[in-house]
């Protein structure tokens, strides 16, 4: 009998403001899908072979686009689907601590070589109370106070990762919690690269099931709360998305390498999940005069995408520079080094969006880190 999965999935109409349902079914043989409206009882997506969905996006949580419909998927649909794709799959959280959130480009490059998906990100502050929060198991421990200390020095970046056995992946990528130690025993390990102590020793990882959705609920609220709140300025800046597409072909970690070595300061960073209706509004600028609008604004709401705040004086124009023509072919020709040169694929799907206005820079940045985040 030919595999099928299937899932319960959500999809906003926009048009009437309702949530509607639909049985998701996903055929990996031939990687084609069908839909069943719930509701109605009746088939609404005959099989029919879509290439934009892979068996790796369907995971519970995850955002996929059908035929320009972003479905959430939000159950499984049988037993079988849930045996067969939900058995080992986990969430972890990963907390890069204040010493090397500039190498935060390197570590999402790890993260991504190990089949993990990160499927949150946010760049945080904490308070000293937030970090005595975090870390209460170790209160009265002789290294609290300064480990306390140190998490509330600067910013911080927090992610949630999902995979097969994520926990124990990302433990094993940070290594040993004592540097020293992890440049003998497993010096590829990411604290054996840039630990320096056992206080400032790269990151973070959850050690059990019960600790990951507790330290996962501490930065992403999944009720209401807000979560420690992000490290935008507002002021000398510009905005900078990575696409969805650059995000699942994993290349957020080698994007914000290149942005840092070309000596641009990613003051904020946060994965956001945009529906149609943010899209459109964000993108309203492009409607009728670019003709790939519509398609942009698919784009743009076909999974995560990480926004980025770039700090630094003159920077909406040096960044908008940097990025190159929004065509990357013709960025590939004249512009070899720039960002859609490096990682584009076409105009729409062309690695990052950068503001085009310099005084749109602080709004752009706006719309993300405080209406969206607000």
């Amino acid at each position: 009998m030919e595999d099928r999965f299937a899932f319960l999935t959500e999809w906003y109409d926009p048009t009437s403001a309702l949530l509607r349902r639909y049985q998701l079914f996903y055929y990996p043989r031939d990687g084609s899908v069908e839909m069943f409206d719930v509701k109605n009882q009746r088939i609404f997506l005959r099989r029919t072979r879509y290439d934009d969905i892979h068996q790796e996006d369907l995971f519970i949580g995850n955002r996929v686009n059908v035929f320009s419909r972003q479905l959430h998927l939000i159950d499984y649909g049988d037993q079988y689907t849930a045996n067969k794709l939900g058995s080992k799959k986990e969430r972890t959280l990963a907390l890069i601590k204040p010493d090397v959130v500039t190498k935060i480009g390197d570590i999402l490059e790890l993260i991504y070589s190990s089949n993990l998906i990160v499927t949150k990100a946010k760049m945080t502050k904490l308070t000293w109370s937030q970090a005595a929060d975090f870390y209460a198991e170790h209160q009265g421990k002789p290294f609290f106070n300064n480990l306390v200390q140190f998490m509330s020095s600067g910013p911080v970046v927090a992610m949630e990762l999902m995979g097969d056995e994520a926990m124990s992946i990302w433990r094993g990528l940070l290594g040993t919690s004592d540097p020293a130690v992890a440049r003998r025993e497993a010096p590829q390990s990411v604290r054996a690269q840039f630990g320096t102590d056992g206080i400032k020793n790269v990151g973070h990882g959850s050690d059990s099931p019960a600790a990951a959705a507790r330290e996962t609920e501490f930065f992403f609220p999944s009720t209401i709360g807000h979560g420690p709140s992000n490290t935008a300025v507002f002021t000398d800046c510009t905005c900078c998305i990575i696409k969805p597409h650059a995000i699942s072909e994993g290349l957020a970690g080698k994007i914000l390498n290149s942005i840092s070595a070309a000596g641009f300061e990613i003051s904020a960073l946060q994965m956001f999940n945009m529906d149609q209706v943010n899209a459109e509004e964000f993108y309203e600028v492009y409607n009728g005069i670019v003709t790939e609008y519509p398609n942009m604004v698919t784009e743009l709401c076909s999974g995560p995408c990480m926004a980025l705040e770039i700090h630094g004086t003159d920077a909406p124009k040096t960044f908008r520079e940097f990025c190159g023509p929004a065509d990357p072919e013709i960025a590939r020709h004249l512009r070899p080094t720039t960002l859609r040169a490096l990682y584009g694929k076409d105009k729409v799907k062309n690695a990052v969006h950068c503001t085009d206005l310099p005084e749109d820079g602080v709004l752009e940045v706006q719309y993300f880190f405080k209406i969206l985040d607000g």
